[in-house]
């Protein structure tokens, strides 16, 4: 099973996309904060990642990801409330795999997701 993490600021969301998540066959994690899901990310790496573009440390969040061992192998979704070309180029510049639009509703995360939880 894949490990998945959503690194959001709303309980909601992260509520919402862990329901849906773990339907989906993911072992979702949670972290409400950049600092958190690093910290997390530091004990036990998950294999994908939504980050939330809104929380302030999100951009340092995907670099220290990313220079973590093994951090290159995880899938970062950016996650953005509109496709805007200079908030998506910086989640880019910091690491982000992929971009995803925000509020996400189960279509949204059953189509970004739906087939890739199995293969671990």
């Amino acid at each position: 099973m894949k490990r998945l993490m959503i690194a959001d600021g709303s309980d909601i969301v992260r509520k919402v996309g862990k329901k849906i998540l773990s339907e989906l066959g993911y072992q979702v994690m949670e972290a409400a904060s950049g600092r958190e899901a690093l910290s997390r990310c530091e004990r036990e790496l998950p294999d994908v990642m939504i980050v939330d573009a809104g929380m302030d440390d999100a951009l340092d969040l995907i670099s220290n990801v990313r220079a973590l061992p093994e951090g290159k192998a995880v899938k970062i979704y950016y996650c953005v409330v509109e496709a805007e070309l200079k908030v998506m180029m910086a989640g880019k510049r910091a690491g982000a795999s992929d971009f995803l639009l925000k509020p996400f509703d189960r279509e949204i995360l059953t189509k970004t997701f739906g087939d890739k939880a199995i293969a671990a």
